[in-house]
């Protein structure tokens, strides 16, 4: 099956033209269809899996795609052990999310265009996995940025939702710039983009060290674009304006995860420099303290998810800069589940009580079984407490940023943890225990219907014992299976998993203190510190400081701009023309036809093209089947003439 594993890539594509092409009016077909795909994507995975455990590989199948004097790009599929996990988590996350779907998108009158981008959204992320070369990569990858932009401002009606959307869309663009800057300095200075010509040379030293920190740099800067690193991680929270299906998938399997994988992936070139391996693993400790504290006091229930997100992102680059290669792909696979099914609870919340304000819910529990029960295992989880996933993987990285002697990074990964836990719970707390804050938005609550609980169920069991593969007693687990040049077997620091314990407790107890039996007053401390209260509220200003510097600065580039064609070109050929040089009306036509012309040309011949291929898309099937009919027939001719 590995030779065949573009077919699981290509699956989800299918699925999204059936749908777009002919069950564009049908619900059932467009669901049913959809998760079809998926599900036997599920299968083809799983496949895949069994036999990289076989045989780890790499497995690389190499076609020609494109040829000509210097430049050769083939096109190739890259499987190992960490193509196959990614293809598992990508393909069981987004096939819960199908499902959940068809509960929580009921009724929306755009239902199957939604499968459709979710089918697309898959196909994108499960093509970037398997690229077998950067360029490859970096095309799927900007399919990802692109179908999550249509995912996230989904219900473009709502300003917040459209605005949410052009806000990821640019803020990715800018990591994506380095990302680009850094695929020409590697091709450059290898000659080629494929992952494995790459790693021969860089072990074989053929690339100076310069070359490689400065292509490690730019591009790890399209992995902080992705996953949401700090200084370009404000698109993130804003994100949540997307359906909550939407939120589960960009977090959880694909889009934040891409960049993760990415830094896995050049690994390689990462630790041939000491300094560009330090500068990624403090940039990712930052921002896991960063987004954990700011997650301590928000009262959006899917904003507090989000930043906990970015905090465990944090956590995975901190690890992979440590060289934690098997830690942080660890992580990457346990965070899918957990945090998959924490959105996913959010969203049976948020359907249930019509709110995201966790300050409006309380008792929810008694109305939400099984939501509830759920949701509390993925918080046990992403907390790390013993033996669930985030147990084992939490651990793992704590292991890897000690053996490196980073103690500092050590000590704020353990205070990040307690901070997890603490804001966990209070979640928890404020939403599903308690009396109802709210008693209208109360009584309507619901259990979600099986559509949306079955999913939950699932991923509360891979939230619990995901993670025993990892277990470090395992002769053959996780880190003789994914790891980077040699097997990294970790021995059990009992030490770190007792402080580890120690910290999550202590920061769920707390949580109970405050949120549960009240014996502190969350609002008294509130108004105690409330300048760090109000600092961490407004997610410590980023979104004033941009708009206030980099925005502000670039609308004022574009008015000085502005008044200089109005003023200074205005001026100058009122000038000229006073004095002879031609005549006056000679450069008013000069500043109407050429100067004018240039700038507002370029504008009107693009709407003019744009036009003409908008007149393209007809909707009758018929004239696409045509014009397919007819490019396979001069496809054929010129192949063989």
């Amino acid at each position: 099956m590995i030779e065949y594993s573009y077919i699981i890539a290509f699956l989800p594509l299918l699925s999204y033209a059936l749908i777009v092409f002919f069950f564009s009016k049908s619900n059932k077909m467009a669901s049913g269809v959809a998760i079809t795909a998926v599900l036997t994507s599920f299968v083809l995975s799983t496949i895949v899996l069994f036999e990289v455990l076989a045989d780890h590989g790499p497995h690389i199948f190499e076609y020609e795609w494109i040829s000509m004097p210097g430049l050769e790009l083939p096109l190739s599929i890259y499987i190992d052990p960490l193509a196959a996990v990614m293809l598992m988590v990508v393909t069981i996350v987004s096939s819960c999310v199908h499902i959940y779907s068809i509960g929580y998108m009921h009724g929306d009158p755009r239902f199957p265009r939604f499968f459709s981008f979710l089918s697309l959204f898959t196909f994108s992320m499960l093509g970037l996995v398997i690229s077998g070369t950067f360029f490859a990569t970096f095309i799927f990858w900007e399919l990802v940025g692109l179908t999550s932009y249509l995912l996230i401002g989904f219900w473009f009606e709502k300003k917040v939702a459209a605005d949410a959307g052009k806000k990821a869309f640019i803020t990715t663009k800018i990591g994506d710039l380095g990302f680009l800057a850094g695929l020409l300095i590697l091709y450059a200075a290898a000659g080629t983009l494929n992952y494995e010509d790459i790693y021969h040379l860089i072990e074989h030293h053929q690339i100076p060290v310069i070359i490689l920190s400065a292509a490690g740099i730019l591009l790890f800067c399209g992995a902080v674009g992705k996953s949401a690193q700090f200084p370009l991680h404000v698109w993130l929270p804003d994100a949540m304006e997307g359906p909550t299906p939407v939120s589960a998938l960009i977090h959880a399997a694909t889009m934040v995860a891409a960049g993760v994988y990415l830094t896995a992936r050049i690994m390689s070139i990462i630790v041939v420099s000491e300094s560009a391996a330090i500068t990624i693993a403090y940039i990712g400790g930052f921002t896991a303290l960063m987004a954990a504290s700011i997650g301590l006091v928000q009262n959006d229930i899917k904003r507090v998810l989000a930043y906990s997100t970015v905090s465990q992102l944090g956590y995975m680059i901190l690890a992979l800069g440590c060289g934690g290669y098997t830690a942080g792909t660890f992580h990457l696979m346990t965070h899918a589940f957990f945090k998959a099914l924490l959105f996913l609870g959010a969203g049976s919340v948020i359907h249930a009580a019509h709110t995201n304000d966790i300050q409006e819910m309380g008792g929810l529990a008694k109305k939400m079984p099984i939501t509830s029960k759920t949701f509390f295992i993925a918080s046990l989880s992403i907390a790390g407490i013993f033996p669930l996933s985030g147990f084992w993987s939490k651990d793992e990285i704590f292991l890897s940023i000690l053996e490196e002697g980073h103690i500092g990074l050590l000590i704020l990964a353990i205070v990040v943890a307690g901070m997890t836990a603490f804001y966990m719970f209070r979640l928890c707390f404020l939403t599903f225990t308690g009396e109802p804050r709210n008693k209208e938005k109360y009584e309507h609550a619901h259990e979600s219907p099986n559509t949306m609980t079955y999913p939950l169920i699932f991923l509360a069991i891979l939230a619990v014992c995901a993670g025993w593969v990892g277990i470090p007693w395992l002769h053959h687990g996780y880190a003789s299976f994914v790891y980077h040049h040699h097997p990294h077997h970790p021995h059990p620091n009992y030490m770190l998993m007792l402080i580890g314990t120690i910290v999550a407790v202590g920061g769920i107890y707390l949580a109970y203190l405050m949120y549960y039996k009240r014996s502190i007053d969350p609002v008294a401390m509130g108004a105690r510190f409330k300048g760090i209260y109000t600092f961490l509220f407004n997610k410590w200003w980023f979104d004033e400081l941009y708009m206030g510097t980099v925005i502000r600065f670039v609308y004022w580039f574009m008015e000085v701009l502005y008044r200089f064609d109005q003023g200074v070109i205005d001026w100058f050929v009122n000038f000229v023309g006073r004095f002879g040089l031609f005549n006056a009306r000679f450069w008013q036509t000069f500043d109407v036809y050429v100067i004018d012309g240039a700038v507002n040309g370029a504008g009107i011949v693009t709407r003019w093209f744009a036009g003409g291929l908008r007149k393209i898309q007809t909707g009758a099937v018929q004239n696409y089947a045509f014009v397919v009919f007819l490019g396979v027939v001069l496809f054929i001719l010129f192949r063989f003439m």
